[in-house]
């Protein structure tokens, strides 16, 4: 189970602007993440930093905002959070998401990210 201020930091290095680096330092190196009801992305820690860092190359800016939570209960976490991207290419997509994390000690070990996936339009 997490303590508050293990689940603080790690929204705090979000918020930051750091995703690549909060996926570095707590997530487990076997973690997980799915999106909506696809199939999770497997590959542990080292797969999601890579999914990341190509996710924010593509990226001119990205405002990160807690817009709610976390809400901790045991070994869940949940986090409302909305994404503001400008890409390089002009496009832009802020999305709204809830992120249910499983957590091993203090360190993500599974997430999955509730959506609308109309926002991606």
């Amino acid at each position: 189970m997490p303590a508050r201020t293990t689940v603080e930091a790690f929204i705090a290095l979000v918020i930051s602007g750091d995703h690549v680096g909060a996926i570095r330092d707590w997530y487990h190196d076997d973690a997980w993440t799915q999106e909506n009801q696809a199939p999770p992305l497997q590959g542990g820690r080292e797969a999601l930093m890579k999914r990341e860092a190509a996710m924010m190359e593509r990226s001119q800016s990205v405002r990160t905002e807690l817009l709610g939570g976390p809400m901790i209960e045991g070994d869940q976490v949940a986090i409302r959070w909305c994404f503001t991207f400008v890409f390089k290419d002009g496009g832009k997509l802020q999305q709204e998401e809830v992120a249910w994390q499983t957590w091993r000690g203090e360190k993500i070990a599974t997430e999955t990210f509730f959506y609308d996936p109309a926002q991606r339009g």
